[in-house]
């Protein structure tokens, strides 16, 4: 999902220097003008200094472009989930529909420079999942947490996994959470509606590597494939791709699960271990069978979600192409039955686009 920066010593001392060079002939002319008011003399007109330009700390500009793809990530993720509670089977639970971050969230050496972006020890909303509860009710990012059912918000290194552990017990049972925000230095309370979703973490990889994955609760999009991706429609079926493999329990089909777990905690920090992301880090390539089994229930879920579909097969075709099997590190070589695929797309599309047309359930 903004103070770091002051003036050098050398840069402003130059700068009034400058200044009072070109300003002290304005002042000794104005005197000899006093004491000898017939003689016109010429206006020196004082040319100001140049303004000095700020610029943000090079890990500032770092954690700031991070922000900015998962901020996408989550918006694009945000439909899918909360619109294919009905297709997630025993995935779908009750959430809050918001993201939360403090000062704490990435690697220490980026304390300062989450500071620096408004961050602090307090959890603040950084993601509203749209059509969520929390979209509904007026919660918005920057907002500070206060307190859940009258518990106050932890604060701190450890905010979001104590506040996870809060939460957890709290959603049971009950349609709303109670939850105190601080927004422009006063207390507004809110009832949050609990929101019937996917519950899937959707997560960033910070690899270059045009890949992404899934291991059972988890999705990964890699900022690769994030930039590969020409629209929201087509993120979208990548998202909902690795989404579906987590529905079908692909992962532990394939004895998959250990290993992708391993990839995507290696990925999804600042800094991934480089060697672990050489060849195809121990994954096994999905049959081709699953895999076109998780194309239709993703294509389903990207319609339900808004997304269009109607260009699927050109996406997955052109990404097959770009990456082909051979590139070990990249998204084909992990699903490489493509023209099986692009067959199980085409009818898959046809038979969405037949129910919208309709006007019937889009469901598989």
């Amino acid at each position: 999902m903004e103070k770091l920066m002051r003036l050098t010593r050398n840069n402003g001392w130059q700068g009034v220097r400058r200044y009072a060079a070109l300003a002290l002939p304005v002042l000794l002319l104005a005197a000899c003008a006093t004491q000898e008011s017939a003689t016109t003399l010429p206006q020196v007109v004082p040319v100001p200094p140049k303004p000095v330009v700020l610029t943000p700390p090079p890990q500032q500009a770092e954690l700031k472009a991070l922000i900015g793809l998962q901020d996408r990530l989550y918006d694009v993720a945000a439909p899918l989930l909360v619109n294919n509670a009905l297709l997630c089977r025993n995935n779908a639970r009750n959430l809050l529909g918001f993201t939360a971050k403090t000062k704490y969230s990435y690697t220490s050496e980026f304390i300062e420079a989450a500071s620096a972006l408004g961050l602090s020890d307090q959890l603040q909303v950084t993601g509203v999942l749209a059509g969520s509860g929390a979209a509904k009710v007026g919660l918005q990012r920057g907002d500070l947490l206060v307190s859940i059912q009258d518990k106050p918000v932890p604060v701190g290194a450890d905010a979001e996994r104590q506040t996870a552990l809060l939460l957890g017990p709290l959603v049971n049972g009950r349609n709303s959470i109670k939850v105190i925000i601080a927004r422009n230095g006063a207390n507004q309370t809110l009832n949050i509606p609990l929101t019937r979703a996917c519950a899937f973490g959707i997560e960033l990889g910070n690899t270059e590597n045009v890949i992404s994955y899934a291991d059972g609760r988890r999705v990964l999009i890699s900022s690769g494939m994030m930039k590969y991706t020409k629209n929201d429609d087509e993120l979208a079926l990548v998202i909902a791709k690795e989404m579906a493999h987590n529905t079908l329990t692909h992962p532990s089909r394939q004895r998959n699960t250990a290993t992708m777990t391993g990839v995507i905690d290696n990925l999804i920090r600042l800094k991934p271990d480089t060697a672990a992301l050489n060849g195809m880090a121990g994954v096994k390539p999905y049959p081709q069978q699953l895999d076109a089994a998780a194309d239709k229930l993703s294509l389903y879920m990207v319609a339900r979600a808004g997304y269009k579909v109607d260009d699927a097969a050109v996406f997955w075709q052109r990404l097959a192409t770009s990456y082909p099997a051979s590139v070990l590190n990249g998204y084909t070589a992990i699903h490489p039955g493509t023209d099986y695929r692009l067959s199980a797309i085409q009818q898959a599309v046809s038979d969405i686009q037949a129910k919208q047309a309709t006007g019937t359930a889009i469901q598989p």
